[in-house]
């Protein structure tokens, strides 16, 4: 972008009060004419019939801020005949030459493209290797901190070990079958590659939240597959979706594995047993607006009739 510049003493200047401000209007939408398309001052006649009218054009040539062919101004060139050029145009470095703008332009694309270099630099050698890891599998303020830390070839081979037990939840409320390190696939035989790697006992909370529209990674341990049927035992498949819709909302960005959601889910407390009415509600529960269920209820509901439903035709097949 170039610009049209006026000396801040101009408003008072003898020849713009002589000109008046009629033809003062047409100088300046010349002046801005001249800049944007670089003619160094020269006013083409057409533009300025188009943007003026001939008494304007002729009193700015009277009082000395245009000049038409065959003036005698030293400082300004000539124009062709039908033609105009303002006058002192390039005085005190105000305006520049069409070599100056065109030399500044190129000078500033040169600058961008170093900068945009430097940057794409800087951004590939600042992601180590652990951010790389921690951006692939999801991020979670503390849940390298607070998750299992067994890995798959040890812990939960032999049974449930102390880590993997949730508060309140015991051997003998928590199932003890072992989760080998290749979980299960959606008819309870081994995952082939192309199918989820989903442990049976935690399939309905992996339906729920697909339903529910919060699609991640279920890619786990022995240890957490454990750890997640303790945790369905515990608080309900229910009240893990609606705290996983929470934190799913509030997240700066969109988790991608279910290890996001385990240290929230671990810090949630035991839900006392209470006879369920026909919408999964305990009995001491009043639901609200009546009893119209929530739109994340009827989602989820919606979603494992249709998981069930799927698996009744896979196994016609």
């Amino acid at each position: 972008m170039t610009w049209f510049k006026i000396d801040d003493s101009a408003h008072m200047h003898p020849k713009f009060i002589a000109a008046g401000n009629a033809a003062l209007g047409l100088w300046l939408r010349c002046g801005a004419f001249c800049a944007q398309h670089l003619t160094e001052g020269t006013v083409p006649g057409t533009v300025a019939k188009q943007y003026g009218t001939a008494p304007q054009a002729r009193k700015l040539v009277a009082v000395g801020l245009w000049h038409e062919r065959g003036h005698d101004c030293p400082r300004c060139a000539q124009p062709e005949a039908g033609d105009y050029v303002v006058h002192d145009y390039f005085e005190a470095g105000r305006n520049s030459t069409r070599a100056q703008v065109e030399a500044n332009r190129v000078a500033a694309a040169e600058r961008k493209a170093k900068s945009r270099t430097r940057g794409n630099a800087t951004r590939i050698g600042d992601e180590s290797p652990t951010n790389r890891a921690r951006n692939e599998r999801g991020s979670s303020p503390n849940g390298e901190r607070n998750a299992p830390s067994f890995p798959d070839g040890s812990a939960g081979q032999e049974g449930v070990s102390q880590r993997d037990t949730v508060d309140g939840v015991t051997g003998s409320q928590a199932s003890t079958k072992p989760y080998p390190s290749t979980s299960y696939g959606s008819r309870g035989q081994q995952a082939s590659p192309d199918e989820p790697r989903i442990a049976e006992p935690v399939r309905p909370l992996v339906d729920a939240m697909t339903a529910a529209r919060m699609v991640v990674s279920w890619e786990l341990g022995p240890a957490e597959w454990v750890l997640l049927q303790a945790l369905i035992e515990r608080c309900g498949v229910q009240v893990l979706v609606d705290h996983a819709g929470s934190a799913w909302q509030g997240a700066r960005t969109r988790p991608r594995s279910a290890r996001y959601f385990l240290p929230g889910w671990r810090s949630l407390p035991a839900m006392p047993p209470r006879a369920a009415d026909s919408t999964g509600r305990g009995s001491n529960v009043v639901a609200l607006h009546g009893s119209r269920p929530s739109t994340t209820d009827q989602r989820v509901r919606e979603g494992l009739d249709l998981a069930a439903r799927l698996r009744e035709q896979e196994a016609a097949q």
